[in-house]
């Protein structure tokens, strides 16, 4: 049904020729069909919003022209649908539209009218005598035999001699009051449909009215204000003019409400009238009614609503196609983009397992740059996957532990005494003034002891973290890869438990190293002895001298001395000697407990990265578990989040697709 002149125009000026060359309506003193040759210039347009309708091209986000149908209950709306389309529609108290109605009006040239319904997957034809209760059974089975509503449309073709070419959404009516069997929230449910229908910019607003209402009261006004302040896109037609003349007028022409599109008033088909016989007594009551007859005649009657719903469509969908077919190529590259670039469907042995090395690969270079070289960028704003900055503050961290343990308050106020004690128990035989080993190794084991949980604590600290950052790599590697993703998982897991397992062994043995042994080559040692014994003459001359102080400064502060007066002077010279040997000592440990942990935490995640991960995940996917090498197979299965993934994106591609030629076809015929 395509027309159109073959000169070269743009699409501009063809959207405007569509709407200058709208004929006026019929003379009001015949009762003409409200159709005009303007339906032949708008119908290809239609037909291409409402194949892209039916194409549900609006779920990737795209919205189409529409004109919504919204009025408050007992607003009248049935009567005004039912004069434009020529056809009784469902009426009664209380809500008679309970979903949304899709309402596509086609005229055509054959006298016999073509009814049908679309709903739930399926299509049914109707005729004029049942339409009426076959749309109640449509609607019973979309939203239930009760009075709920729902959201789900119902779609009603009627294809008529005389009809305008209009696609309408009608709408629930805006109750506040439930009525009985009606849900408490029916308000909210019925203004969330509405909303959701004429938020979008695209969508017209017809409001219908009640002329025996104050319009500023009106539920519906208050809706279409709150998306459409100004009016712009809001057209108001006036219902039940003869009921309550006086005054309307006024309400048209001052226009309280801000309707930027106008009103149309008109008179509804009343009983058991015919349309034809509704329309020439609408048309004698506004030209003959001493209040009706003052109203200008174009703003009266429904053939003058149908010219103007016909116009107003054809504007709106002339100055959205531009956008629209935009929009469907934008998100058709977007979803094609998205689709190439997610992980190739495998289909044989060969395909999975060059996948699978690709995945091992690019997880182990990204645990390289992360815990091995410091590299953060691929995980710029993630700083817990700064491994190398965390790792180092972990130590750190560690080290302030380990110092923490010198109790040097408790020290302070027990100066000595524990090498007193165990100088006493460990005289013998032997030559004066040599301070015995094993009163050295006795006081070494008790501050190892308190301090031996420390390192052990700090490895499964270390490795809990290690594992959460090499799983995450792992993750995001094999994201795409259900299966995989699995054995990954599980190998990661049994690996890092080795691994820590073999890091509490290696403390452990570092520990009791410690508390067997005495021993360090680092010259720090000697020379912080020598430096702390340079104290010793002046700490023995102030506790044996004529002053007796009760308290010296010695190097770990003040020092309570009033006790060790009693014991000998070689007795506390071996003890101050044997004091300074541990402070010494001591800080060679703590360093050696902190350095050694730093060197095997880099060799065992150098280990870790560059063998350990592969040769686990390649046994975990060749072992048992996996019927020795069924494992490769098993990655061919897609997570179930990813076929999700896909499926969507091939139907949506699909769907573009299809709507991309829908529009195609019709600039062409805009523009040629």
């Amino acid at each position: 049904m395509r027309r159109g002149r073959r000169g070269r125009r743009t699409q501009t000026d063809t959207s405007a020729a569509l709407v200058l060359q709208a004929q006026e309506p019929s003379p009001l003193n015949t009762v003409a069909p409200i159709v005009s040759s303007y339906n032949d210039k708008i119908r290809p347009l239609l037909d291409a919003i409402d194949k892209l309708r039916d194409l549900k091209v609006t779920e990737e986000g795209i919205q189409l022209p529409t004109i919504v149908v919204v009025g408050d209950q007992s607003s009248g709306k049935s009567s005004v649908l039912e004069s434009l389309a020529g056809i009784s529609l469902p009426r009664g108290q209380g809500i008679c539209t309970r979903v949304p109605l899709i309402m596509k009006l086609q005229h055509h040239s054959n006298p016999e009218a073509h009814l049908s319904l679309e709903y739930g997957g399926r299509v049914e034809d109707t005729n004029e005598v049942n339409i009426s209760e076959d749309i109640i059974n449509a609607t019973n089975f979309i939203a239930g035999g009760g009075k709920e509503v729902s959201n789900t449309p119902l779609t009603l073709l009627v294809k008529k001699n005389g009809v305008p070419d209009l696609t309408m959404v009608d709408l629930p009516g805006i109750t506040r009051v439930p009525a009985p069997g009606q849900p408490d929230n029916i308000y909210d449910q019925i203004k969330d449909i509405i909303m959701e229908y004429i938020t979008p910019e695209e969508s017209i607003i017809l409001n219908v009215l009640s002329a025996t209402v104050d319009f500023t009261t009106c539920e519906s006004i208050r809706m279409s204000h709150s998306v459409d302040k100004h009016g712009e896109r809001t057209l108001a037609v006036v219902t039940k003019a003869d009921v309550l003349p006086e005054g309307l007028l006024e309400k048209v022409t001052s226009d309280d409400v801000n309707i930027g599109l106008g009103y149309v008033c008109v008179r509804n088909r009343i009983g058991d009238e015919t349309n034809e016989e509704a329309r020439a007594i609408s048309d004698k009551l506004f030209q003959t009614h001493p209040l009706l007859s003052k109203i200008d005649k174009a703003i009266v009657g429904i053939p003058v609503l149908a010219q103007k719903l016909v116009q107003i469509q054809a504007a709106s969908i002339a100055r959205n196609l531009p956008e629209i077919v935009k929009k469907i190529n934008d998100k058709l590259n977007a979803c094609l983009s998205e689709l190439n670039n997610m992980p190739k469907s495998l289909s044989t042995v060969a395909e999975a397992m060059t996948s699978f090395m690709q995945i091992i690969g690019a997880s182990k270079e990204s645990l390289k740059k992360i815990l091995v070289r410091g590299e953060f960028e691929e995980y710029k704003d993630q700083k817990r996957m700064h491994c190398t900055a965390r790792l180092v503050e972990m130590l750190s961290e560690y080290s302030d532990q380990l110092d923490k343990y010198d109790h040097s308050e408790t020290k302070c106020q027990n100066f000595f005494m524990e090498e007193i004690n165990i100088l006493e128990e460990a005289k013998g035989i032997k030559l004066p003034n040599f301070v015995p080993r094993n009163a050295f190794l006795v006081i070494l084991q008790g501050k190892v002891n308190e301090i031996k949980d420390l390192p052990i604590e700090f490895v499964e600290r270390v490795w809990t973290y290690i594992e959460d950052v090499v799983i995450s790599v792992l993750m995001k590697h094999s994201e795409c890869y259900y299966q995989l993703q699995l054995s990954t998982r599980r190998a990661g897991h049994n690996l890092m438990a080795k691994m820590k397992e073999k890091s509490i062994k290696w403390m452990n043995e570092i520990v009791e190293m410690e508390k067997l042994t005495d021993y360090t080559c680092h010259p720090e040692y000697v020379s912080e002895w020598t430096r702390l014994m340079a104290g010793q003459t002046a700490f023995l001359s102030g506790l044996y001298g004529a002053d007796h102080p009760s308290k010296i400064t010695v190097c770990i502060g003040e020092v309570e001395v009033e006790g060790l007066r009693k014991y000998s002077h070689e007795l506390v010279s071996q003890a101050f000697d044997l004091n300074m040997r541990m402070i010494a000592y001591w800080k060679v440990v703590l360093r050696r407990l902190v350095d050694y942990m730093a060197l095997h935490l880099q060799l065992s995640v150098t280990n870790l990265v560059n063998k350990e991960i592969e040769k686990e995940i390649i046994n975990e996917l060749m072992g048992p578990n996996y019927g020795y090498g069924s494992g490769i197979e098993r990655m061919l299965e897609e997570s179930p989040s990813v076929a999700v993934k896909r499926e969507k994106l091939v139907k949506s591609i699909k769907k573009l697709k299809d709507s991309k030629e829908v529009v195609s076809k019709i600039m062409d015929g805009i523009i040629p």
